[in-house]
């Protein structure tokens, strides 16, 4: 796909993921057009090069219009309510605007005769799986109505290809982390609950200490491990997928295949920041798997990706420098205080 000039739409492009993947779409010559109505996003997060639509998925009537200013080589789908403990004490709100929104995108993308469909879709799919990398034919077992939403999405995405020709990508990760290393985008959460800007802001003293939870899991040190991959590869690993559907969908697992603990990412920020970092060791929370690793061999093998930061303090140091360059994220001090 490279070397001609394409036309994207991106749901969600001024969040996190899908700001970085707007990014990368742009740096490689596509003409990109963001939908997003800012709950959660950043107005500041979206290029100039790229054009903001503000706008809900729930409005049928906006999306018609949007779709039907065409022609698209493709939709890239983030626009979604991702908090997965929130989830789980609102399960109606995320599995009615997740699953009901993603649905009729996919429906308006059919009624418009578009061909190819990215899903940011999610590891939590697979529940609390075991020790050994997540594959794609591991057992799907939600483990919240977060992952139930996205699963509900993927299935409406296998009959759009059965019924109707959508062709679709569904791509299953679990930690995006880092930020853009020309410091053009960054993490920007509210409330934040990612652990490595956490720390960073524990280390800054932003936040006065980092919770622990849990220190006796079977895990080298006592914490439990996760798969923290780098956002400008998850972004690579998108654009790669729109190039795999030529002739049929695809689902695909993203990770380095290994994981890094919570200790480790404290001594991580520790050592690129300088600083000490404030702990205390709390009680587990309930439903928090010991290892969380995604493998990513499929991917690898039918696309060619391959993660380019395989080492936790490469992400910590973008996470870092975006996070001590932008104490109040893409707001000003002033917007943050009133916020």
């Amino acid at each position: 796909m490279s070397g001609v000039k394409r036309r994207y739409l991106v749901t969600g492009g001024a969040g996190f993921v899908g700001s970085h993947v707007v990014l990368a779409l742009l740096d490689r010559g596509h003409e990109v057009v963001v939908f997003d109505n800012l709950s959660q996003g950043h107005r500041a997060a979206v290029p100039e090069a790229a054009r903001l639509i503000e706008g809900d998925l729930a409005d049928a009537h906006r999306v018609g219009e949007v779709l039907g200013d065409g022609p698209w080589d493709g939709v890239l789908h983030f626009a979604a309510l991702s908090l997965v403990g929130e989830s789980m004490k609102q399960p109606f709100r995320y599995l009615l605007e997740n699953a009901t929104n993603g649905i009729r995108l996919i429906e308006a993308c059919v009624q418009h005769g578009i061909g190819r469909f990215v899903l940011s879709s999610t590891a939590n799919l697979y529940g609390t799986a075991g020790d050994e990398p997540i594959r794609e034919e591991t057992v799907i077992d939600p483990g919240s109505p977060y992952g139930e939403s996205k699963l509900m999405i993927e299935k409406a995405l296998r009959w759009a290809d059965a019924c109707c020709g959508l062709r679709s990508a569904r791509l299953r990760y679990f930690n995006a982390a880092g930020a853009d290393a020309l410091g053009r985008a960054g993490e920007d959460h509210d409330p934040e609950t990612h652990l490595i800007p956490l720390v960073i802001d524990a280390a800054l003293g932003r936040r006065p200490e980092i919770a622990v939870f849990g220190s006796d899991y079977p895990t080298p040190d006592g914490t439990c491990i996760r798969d923290y991959i780098h956002v400008a590869d998850l972004a690579d690993a998108h654009i790669r997928a729109l190039g795999a559907l030529d002739g049929r969908s695809v689902t695909y697992n993203l990770g380095t295949g290994r994981g890094n603990s919570v200790l480790e990412v404290i001594r991580s920020v520790e050592r690129i920041g300088g600083r000490k970092v404030p702990v205390r060791i709390a009680s587990r929370r309930a439903g928090d798997p010991a290892v969380l690793v995604a493998a990513s061999d499929l991917i690898q093998a039918e696309t060619g990706w391959n993660p380019h930061y395989t080492v936790l303090d490469d992400i910590v140091r973008t996470a870092w420098a975006w996070r001590e360059a932008h104490p109040h994220g893409y707001g000003t001090p002033l917007e943050s205080a009133a916020a």
